[in-house]
Formats: structure tokens, C-alpha cells, sequence
């Protein structure tokens, strides 16, 4: 009983223990909680601030907008004062110019009156002055003359002086302007900073919410995490053996994330090329397998057409026998072909174990079977007799005469049994030393013209 009391007692104080831990790492959390928090309040704080500031300088824009405006249209409304006496200026300068003009033609005209009167006293001693009513007349006009250019000029006087005026209020406005403009451009500046501001405590106040999140889920995975057991000093122990295994990895190189992407971008251009170069490969032996069954197929319809013709033509030219072709190979595309002929009389061999006149007959043979398949325009045969004897020679000139309905022979001989054969004849001799002359013979005229000979 009395261990019993005593393990029971150990088990409430380790519990006790394992509470005040925990209850520990919840106040040090709550306090950090409670640090962010006040953090993120001044923050908020700040930001409000701010905005009421940026607030207030939209009024202030507002109202520096509305001054600039009243200022543009009181400058607008100086400018047509300003032509408005302009106008008038040029007006009275005309007035003034003219009237000049007049009190010259009156002081050209008062000389010529003093000239006449000059002119009268000296002719007519007896008359001292001159009529009382011209005398008024000009002295009146000289008046007037004198009272328009005094008012002329006073008018000339307060245009400038108005002018004046208006210059200087020009000047005034146009200062009072560029004093707005900076003003303004002050205010965009300041608005500007305080935006500034602002993003950058939205953007602090971002950070501090995720750091906060961030915190938290710490805070829960550890819980998860570390047995209910642990004590401070070993999270201290176990605090430290990370931060040296940390220490331990190096230095972070910060530019493998950049040339992982990089890596990973060329990888995938390659894997499409690559898919691309199987592609074309496959495409490729698809046409090399078509190719080569499109081949072996036409391959085989020619010898058995080329084989066939020559089993027909070979007793013709040789008067009986046989011959044939035959593969050397069982692959089509790669096989040889051999001549096995059989003259009459004879065994059945190779082409190569045949005497010259055969070989030339069954290689006439073989050519002419080749023209059966696929006849040419023209052939020409140079000296295929030669090795022949006079029986054959006949048979290759009729087998000549017969294939001559659906092709064009030109053969050069020099046996009579063969030239009898053709249809004409061109002969070169030499009669004179170093002079060739070309000698043509139409046999069938040549025929013609002895029959007539012999029935004369």
C-alpha cells in the first residue's frame, strides 16, 4: 500500500510538472501573440494616420486645383483687358498721327499766310494787316489743333500707364501660377511618399499577419511533435543539435533555385526534341518500310515480266534451248540476278561458262526482253554480230527486223546477212586520203530499180 501511495504521488507531481510546461509554453505563445499584436496595432495606427494625411491632401489638391482655376480665368480675363487696350492704343496712336499731320499742313499753311502777308506788305506799303476774320479763323484752328494734341497725349499718357498696370498683373498672376504649379507638384510628391508608405505598411501588416499564422502552426506542429515529457533543458539540448546540424549543411547557394529552373526548362526542351527526333525516326522507317515493300513488290512483277520474255526470246534466237533468271538471295533488295541458259545441244550453265557467240546472243536476248517491258524510242547496236556466225547472224537480223515495228535500231555491221536486213543503208568510205563521204543506200528502192533492170 504504501509504494502503491508512494507511485501514485510521483505520477500527480510528473503530471503537475508536465501542466506547469505546457501552461508555460501557452503564457510564453499568449505573449507573443500579444507582442505581434501590439506590433500590428501601431501598424494599424500608422496606416490610419497616413490615410487622414493623405486625405487631408486631397482637400488640399482639390483646393489648389480650384485656385489655380479661378487664377487661369481672372489671367484670361486680364489677357482680353490687355488686347482690349491694345486695341485702343492703336486707335489713339492713329488719332495722334493724324493729328500731327493735321498741325503740320496748319503750320505749312500759317508759313504761307506769313509769306502772302510778307509778300503783300512788301508789294503794298499801305496795308499793315491782314483781314481781322482770316486771322480768327486760323488762330481758332491752331486752338482746337493744340486742345486734340493735349488730349491725345493724355490719353496716350493713361493707355501706358494702364498698360503698365496690366503688365504688372500679368506678371503677378503669372508668378502666383508657377507658385501654384509648385505647390501642386509638391503635393503629388507628398501624396506619392505617402502611398509609398502605406503599401509598404500594407505590406508589413501582410507579413506580420503570415509570420503570425506561420507562428502558430509552429506552435501546433511542435505540440504534435515533442512528447508531453520534455523538459526545458533538453529543447535546449535538441534546439542545439539542430542549429549544428544546420551550421554542418554550409553556406545556402542561393542561385540553385535559378539554375534548377533553368536545368528543369532545358530538360524539357530536350524531352521535345527528343520526342520530336523518335517522331521523325518513326515516320522515317514507316516510308524506309513502305519503300522497301513497294520495291520488293515491283522488283519481283520485273524479273518474273523480264524472266518470262527472255524464255520466249531465247529459242528464237538460238533455234531452240532455254534460259531463265535467277536470284542469288532470298532478300529482294539485296539479291543478285544470274543467267542460266541452255543452247540446244547443250547443258544447262551459267552465262559465264558460255562461248562468245552465246554469251552475245543470250545478252541480245536478255535486251531485247528488257525493250519488251519497256520500250525505248530508239537502240542502237554496235557490232553485236561480229562474234556470230552466218545461221546466227540470220536469226539476230530477223529478231532485229521483228522488233523493229515498235523500235528504232541503228546498228553498225559489217555482215552482209545483216545489212540485207535493214531498211537503209549508210555507208563512209574513203576515197581520197584524209575525206570521208557518207554513202546512202535505200534498200528497198535498190530493189526496186534492179527488178526493173532485169525485166528491161
Amino acid at each position: 500500500m504504501q509504494q502503491q501511495s508512494q507511485q501514485g504521488l510521483a505520477q500527480q507531481q510528473n503530471l503537475q510538472q508536465r501542466i506547469q510546461q505546457q501552461t508555460q509554453r501557452l503564457e510564453d505563445s499568449d505573449e507573443e501573440m500579444e507582442l505581434l499584436q501590439e506590433q500590428l496595432g501601431e501598424h494599424e495606427l500608422a496606416l490610419e494616420s497616413t490615410q487622414l494625411n493623405l486625405q487631408d491632401l486631397e482637400v488640399d489638391k482639390k483646393s489648389v486645383e480650384t485656385q489655380l482655376g479661378q487664377a487661369r480665368l481672372e489671367f484670361s480675363q486680364k489677357q482680353q483687358q490687355v488686347m482690349q487696350l491694345q486695341a485702343r492704343k492703336d486707335s489713339v496712336l492713329a488719332q495722334i498721327t493724324s493729328l500731327g499731320r493735321s498741325v503740320e499742313r496748319l503750320h505749312e499753311q500759317r508759313a504761307q499766310w506769313r509769306d502772302k502777308q510778307t509778300e503783300i506788305e512788301s508789294r503794298d506799303g499801305s496795308q499793315q494787316q491782314l483781314d481781322d476774320g482770316s486771322e480768327k479763323n486760323l488762330a481758332e484752328q491752331l486752338e482746337r489743333l493744340l486742345t486734340l494734341r493735349v488730349e491725345a497725349e493724355t490719353k496716350m499718357e493713361q493707355g501706358r500707364h494702364g498698360i503698365n498696370q496690366l503688365e504688372q498683373v500679368m506678371r503677378q498672376l503669372e508668378k502666383q501660377q508657377l507658385q501654384r504649379d509648385n505647390e501642386i507638384q509638391q503635393a503629388d510628391r507628398v501624396l506619392q511618399d505617402e502611398r509609398l508608405i502605406e503599401r509598404e505598411l500594407e505590406v508589413n501588416a501582410e507579413h506580420i499577419k503570415k509570420s503570425m499564422i506561420e507562428q502558430n502552426v509552429l506552435v501546433e506542429k511542435l505540440a504534435e511533435v515533442l512528447p508531453e515529457s520534455i523538459n526545458q533543458e533538453q529543447l535546449s539540448r535538441l534546439l542545439e543539435q539542430c542549429q549544428n546540424r544546420i551550421k554542418r549543411l554550409g553556406a545556402i547557394n542561393l542561385v540553385a533555385i535559378e539554375e534548377y529552373k533553368l536545368q528543369q526548362e532545358r530538360k524539357a526542351f530536350l524531352d521535345l526534341q527528343h520526342d520530336e527526333v523518335i517522331d521523325a525516326l518513326d515516320s522515317l522507317e514507316q516510308a524506309m518500310q513502305k519503300i522497301d515493300k513497294e520495291t520488293r513488290a515491283r522488283f519481283k512483277q520485273t524479273f518474273d515480266t523480264i524472266n518470262e520474255s527472255l524464255g520466249s526470246l531465247f529459242p528464237k534466237v538460238f533455234g531452240g534451248g532455254r534460259a531463265s533468271l535467277e536470284l542469288t538471295d532470298d532478300d529482294m533488295l539485296s539479291t543478285g540476278v544470274t543467267i542460266m541458259a541452255q543452247p540446244p545441244g547443250k547443258r544447262n550453265s551459267s552465262i559465264h561458262l558460255l562461248s562468245g557467240g552465246e554469251k552475245a546472243l543470250t545478252a541480245i536476248a536478255l535486251v531485247f526482253s528488257i525493250f519488251q517491258l519497256n520500250p525505248s524510242p530508239f537502240c542502237m547496236l554496235d557490232e553485236v554480230d561480229a562474234p556470230l556466225d552466218d545461221a546466227n547472224v540470220e536469226r539476230y537480223a530477223r529478231l532485229v527486223k521483228e522488233m523493229s515495228a515498235q523500235v528504232q535500231f541503228i546498228y553498225i555491221s559489217h555482215n552482209k546477212i545483216a545489212m540485207e536486213m535493214a531498211t537503209q543503208l549508210l555507208g563512209v568510205t574513203m576515197q581520197e586520203a584524209g575525206v570521208s563521204r557518207v554513202v546512202t543506200v535505200d534498200v528497198d528502192q535498190a530493189i526496186n530499180m534492179t527488178d526493173q533492170t532485169l525485166a528491161i
